[in-house]
């Protein structure tokens, strides 16, 4: 059934049978299973083996011999080699149905939980243009596209603004339009690498640390207000002029903001956002509630289905007008004030300082009077005594960062004994892992997952747990 070619084994006339997870397609060849990216079930394709262990095998498509009556044609121009969108061959309903499994096999197959049918996931409307933010890097030497001699590419054909290829810290990939940010994200993009180009700004090599221009962060809201916020390694007068061009060509930026970055990584968390131009922040709504963007906000970066699992979890909370919510890693309390009208008080938590200022702020502007927040460490924050003095939680909401719940907070809320605990969840195997240790004092009694990623393998998942 196979072949040899440089030492890696091709194998011919592979079927392709379902959808796995991490973005993977599998088959089974010789009792093994084999994981390959970007197939589609009812493919039937020659197979490069990338690796080979006891139970399992990995490789990579080499021709498809046969596609399935399942396949799509990708949609946007850099699939295959930019690392995002992987499932653009596949129908959004397959691509549901996908995260549906995903859900179920880390709750219930792997994680061994009760739990109730899982309900209908819930879809995106829009599955391309969704997202509100993205972050491009500037980079001296692009990715080189197959057929291109580096040779032959030489100044400011090798110049790029893109994302980073998978795998390779200092390799940029040049975007020519992106299909997962509306406009007028690709026409900002585009405009500021030719004006640099133009006035001979650098751009930053990642590897000698050299060049001036280094990110570009675009947000947008449905109000059509946009964001730009640029890194560079300086501030001078080419930068003013490159900021004023944007300002003057794209009325719908708002606001404009720079960090100066010398450092050796790309973080600005610790970096000062200075304002060059405009509005301090964009808005974004719900509800007729207004949240305050700045530019280190964490915001969903799908608004609309941000709005729909926000909707969950307040469903999910069961909310009289009489309760104590907690709402741990609140992020900018987006969750927070959007169930507080239905509660006595509720009281937040998060990490990121800046991210507390701005959950202050927006209950400023939005005339909340009963959340509080407190910023630090989820685990040294949320102690018994903390509890003693603000009072025991009826209900707990948690949307923790992927790796999940720390064992110390999970004990903690154990000991609060809330009546219901409603699990926000970007990362469903992390989930699973913290829902067996809830369980211990919980009944799992709804499941409901959200798509916020279309034609990625991410899903969010809602858990409410009911004190037994």
């Amino acid at each position: 059934m196979g072949r040899k070619k440089k030492e890696r084994l091709i194998l011919e006339n592979v079927l392709i049978e379902e959808v796995a997870a991490e973005g993977n397609a599998i088959a089974r060849v010789d009792g093994k299973i084999l994981f390959v990216p970007q197939a589609v079930p009812g493919d039937v394709a020659d197979i490069c083996v990338t690796r080979s262990k006891k139970n399992y095998m990995e490789g990579y498509l080499v021709r498809i011999v046969r596609p399935s009556p399942y396949r799509q044609e990708p949609f946007c121009m850099h699939y295959g080699i930019c690392g995002g969108c992987k499932w653009q061959p596949l129908p959004y309903r397959m691509q549901l149905e996908a995260k549906e499994k995903q859900v179920y096999d880390q709750l219930v197959r792997i994680g061994k939980l009760d739990v109730p049918e899982i309900e209908p996931i819930l879809g995106s409307e829009k599955q391309r243009y969704y997202r509100n933010k993205l972050e491009f890097t500037f980079s001296r030497r692009r990715w080189l596209l197959d057929g291109e001699n580096p040779d032959d590419i030489t100044g400011e054909e090798r110049l790029g603004l893109g994302f980073h290829v998978g795998g390779f810290f200092d390799k940029v990939l040049d975007i020519k339009e992106c299909c997962l940010q509306p406009d007028p994200s690709n026409g900002i993009r585009m405009f500021i690498k030719k004006y640099a180009i133009d006035a001979g700004i650098g751009f930053f090599d990642l590897r000698e640390h050299t060049g001036v221009l280094r990110n570009l962060t675009i947000r947008t809201v449905s109000s059509g207000e946009t964001m730009i916020i640029l890194s560079v390694t300086r501030f001078d007068e080419s930068i003013a002029g490159l900021l004023d061009a944007v300002a003057d060509n794209f009325p719908q930026v708002t606001s404009i903001y720079y960090f100066i970055n010398t450092k050796a990584n790309d973080s600005t968390s610790d970096l000062s956002a200075i304002l060059y131009k405009g509005n301090e922040a964009v808005f974004e709504e719900m509800e007729g509630l207004r949240f305050k963007i700045g530019p280190k906000s964490f915001y969903q970066t799908n608004s609309e289905q941000a709005y729909r699992l926000y909707k969950v979890a307040r469903e999910f909370a069961g909310l009289t007008g009489g309760e104590t919510v907690y709402d741990l890693y609140t992020g900018t309390g987006t969750i927070a004030q959007f169930v507080s009208g239905s509660a006595a008080r509720v009281i937040g938590i998060e990490y990121v300082k800046e991210a507390v200022d701005d959950a202050v702020e927006n209950c400023r502007i939005n005339g909340i009077r009963n959340c509080e927040f407190f910023a630090g460490d989820m685990k040294d924050i949320l102690t018994p005594e903390f509890i003693n003095r603000r009072g025991r939680p009826d209900v707990v909401i948690l949307d923790p960062p992927r790796a999940g719940v720390h064992p110390d907070v999970a004990k903690t809320i154990l000991a609060s004994d809330p009546e219901r605990i409603v699990y926000v969840s970007c990362n469903p195997a992390s989930q699973a892992r913290d829902l067996s240790i809830l369980s211990e004092n919980y009944s799992i009694s709804r499941v409901q997952p959200v798509d916020m990623f279309p034609q990625t393998h991410h899903v969010e998942n809602v858990v409410l747990l009911k004190r037994k």
